[in-house]
């Protein structure tokens, strides 16, 4: 078992991000759907389960393009095809991945929680002592450029130079604080996407997320594959 603790630190509350995260998520489906590929929503349903409660999520990510190109021509039809069962009891958030042609060999378990300081809590997710010894845990800086692959990179989506004309944060600086590509390339994108969302209600982010839902059935189905493509070898 391999276990990764990523620490991304952001300008913005933790009520912010709530409705932040929410809206990141929209768009960056509608940004990697497109050519037969992308994001398909089957539920987007409240839940109450022990004592638990949130907003439960089951989608599926067809990944043909995202994949290395000899994976695309050895890899059997549906094998790409990736479900994400999500149950987002903010602040603490639970996500699991799975592939059903790969059955029990792919399981992946992303556990979120959502804190009022700057990443210095240690083992958030309280494991026990032999595994927290093994955890490898990464600090994401969404300010720092060179954290960020060339193709990945937009002026922007860039934290070092955007300013916020409705809050008045930002730009980042070099030294305001240090899934890593895809939570770096999606925590910038959401702190510069901070004048889209920051005055949204959660009843104006379950609007959009419906709308959404409809416009991904329909990107999916037409136009050119879209998002963070694996052009290699």
């Amino acid at each position: 078992m391999i276990i990764k603790e990523f620490r991304v630190v952001l300008p913005i509350s933790v009520e912010e991000y709530q409705v932040g995260q929410l809206y990141a998520v929209a768009e960056a489906s509608k940004n990697e759907t497109g050519g037969g590929e992308g994001v398909k929503v089957l539920v987007n349903e409240p839940y109450e389960k022990d004592g638990e409660k949130g907003q439960y999520t089951h989608k599926i990510y067809y990944l043909q393009s995202k994949v290395p190109k000899f994976l695309r021509v050895m890899a059997p039809k549906g094998s790409l095809e990736v479900h994400e069962k999500a149950w987002n009891a903010y602040p603490y958030c639970r996500t699991i991945l799975t592939n059903e042609y790969m059955g029990e060999n792919f399981f992946i378990k992303i556990e979120t929680w959502h804190k009022p300081d700057m990443g210095q809590t240690d083992n958030v997710h309280g494991l026990d002592p032999d595994d927290w010894k093994k955890a490898e845990v990464i600090h994401i800086d969404i300010a720092d450029r060179t954290q960020v692959g060339q193709k990945d990179y937009k002026p922007d989506e860039d934290p070092a130079t955007f300013v916020s004309k409705k809050t008045s944060r930002g730009p980042l600086g070099p030294n305001w604080k240090q899934e890593a590509r895809l939570f770096n390339n999606f925590h910038r994108q959401l702190f510069c996407s901070l004048d889209q969302w920051v005055e949204l209600s959660m009843d104006d982010i379950r609007r959009m997320e419906e709308e959404t839902q409809k416009e991904l059935d329909k990107m999916r189905a037409e136009g050119e594959i879209k998002g963070m493509v694996d052009d290699g070898e």
